[in-house]
């Protein structure tokens, strides 16, 4: 192998994709970031805000139609499976009006392949949804997304407009409207410090009041210097050690932001939810943790990329065609690529790439090794690797004793689900 830097070495497992390719099939997803991080919404805990500051200042802005058509393009071609998911995000993508996405449509007509399937997922803070745009989100089998963080008093915490203005009202109507039109959608719902106590209720709402049988948790954690520092970019021996004050929200010198959930709180969060769901909704509700569980316990993979043994396969462009490792990774650091720089199979697959997922398990302490969960858990997401162990390995995820709480928790009665589902071949049937 000859390196960018004209360094010729033998090849090692961080080539083998490349080198494989064209020889078996290939899938890759890539999340579009269309408009960047602008956005209607101000959300106090919002990771995406800050990009506009990041680099040369120019994460804000429009994707170009020429990026538009490149990136299609390149995607399609590129994924050689029997699906191509395309997933538009934000900020908030509906910002670039019906239009955008009228072109979307178009052009992944122009570059379809025979007899592999398109798909658009869009995810919104639901605010400027009106009948036009689910009319246009059904007609073309769009899956939305619909990020709410429960009840008014609840979303509208930290869920607000440029002037403060609350937002529930809209996310409200915009749930209504998907209902009405026939337009499938999950929610989304951000659990941070000020809302992990009330699982019930936020789960409860999720199900009567939204109608949602599609659940996605996502726990708020940030590095305290998120908005500059990238993952794994920070000192390790000024992280933490698990049970130090400063691996908690709250405490003066915390390694994460004051909005962070805590461990435990995330934990009791996830152990509360999933026993109403498994006594009341088994089989009736997806919900995003609880069947990844599932589904891994009956020796299927991950669901979810954060409980994967490797990620890597998930990247992210912007709106300018910068390509970047992840989402949550969107610094210079991480910058692997442009989509006018070759082919889009050649970044996902690079050598800078592939060691970049296989760093997720490769770099876990003794700790996580040796865990009873760790087949469960994987080190969970590497960006939230922010404290050490108490005899101070780093890496450790900041989430650890609460996810320990929620496998331990959950797993005896995940068994007995599965269990009937290799008896009877589908899942059991709730309790009422």
């Amino acid at each position: 192998m000859v390196d960018p830097d004209g360094s010729v070495r033998q090849p090692d497992k961080y080539d083998a994709p490349l080198l494989l390719a064209g020889k078996e099939q290939h899938s890759f997803h890539v999340m579009a970031k269309p408009i960047g991080p602008s956005c209607n919404l101000d959300c106090t805990y919002c990771y995406y805000l800050a990009k506009a500051d990041l680099a040369d200042g120019s994460r804000s802005g429009k994707m170009s139609d020429e990026v538009l058509e490149r990136f299609i393009r390149k995607y399609i071609q590129s994924v050689t499976a029997k699906e191509v998911v395309f997933s538009w995000q934000g900020g908030e993508p509906t910002l670039l009006g019906i239009g955008f996405f009228q072109r979307v449509v178009e052009l992944q007509k122009k570059y379809a392949k025979p007899h592999q399937a398109i798909q658009n997922d869009l995810q919104t803070n639901g605010t400027l949804l009106d009948d036009e745009w689910c009319r246009f989100l059904r007609d073309n089998r769009f899956l939305v997304g619909l990020s709410i963080d429960g009840p008014r008093e609840i979303h509208d915490h930290f869920r607000f407009g440029k002037k403060g203005q609350p937002s529930f009202e809209k996310v409200l109507n915009a749930a209504h409207l998907l209902h009405r039109h026939g337009v499938p959608f999950n929610t989304l719902t951000c659990i941070h410090r000020d809302n992990a106590r009330r699982p019930l209720d936020i789960y409860r709402f999720l199900r009567r009041d939204i109608g949602s049988t599609n659940i996605q948790f996502i726990p708020i954690v940030e590095h305290r210097d998120f908005r500059s520092v990238a993952p794994q970019t920070w000192r390790t021996d000024s992280l933490p050690r698990q049970g130090e004050p400063a691996a908690q929200p709250g405490s003066p010198d915390s390694v994460v932001t004051d909005w962070s959930v805590a461990p435990d709180d995330w934990g009791y969060f996830l152990c509360k939810v999933f026993d109403e769901w498994a006594n009341k909704d088994l089989g009736k509700v997806f919900v995003n943790h609880f069947e990844t569980l599932v589904a891994q316990h009956l020796g299927l993979a991950s669901q979810m990329c954060v409980y994967a043994e490797t990620c890597g396969k998930g990247l992210a462009i912007e709106h300018d065609g910068t390509i970047f490792s992840c989402d949550h990774y969107v610094y210079p650091e991480y910058r692997i690529g442009k989509i006018d720089e070759g082919e889009l199979r050649d970044t996902a697959l690079s050598r800078a790439q592939v060691k970049f997922g296989y760093a997720k398990s490769e770099t876990l302490p003794r700790q996580c090794r040796e865990c009873d969960y760790l087949s469960d858990c994987w080190g969970e997401c590497p960006k939230n690797r922010v404290i050490r162990t108490a005899d101070g390995e780093p890496e450790l995820n900041y989430l650890c004793s609460g996810l320990k709480k929620f496998f331990g928790h959950a797993i005896p009665r995940v068994e007995r689900i599965v269990a009937e589902i290799r008896k009877h071949g589908v899942r059991p049937q709730p309790r009422m």
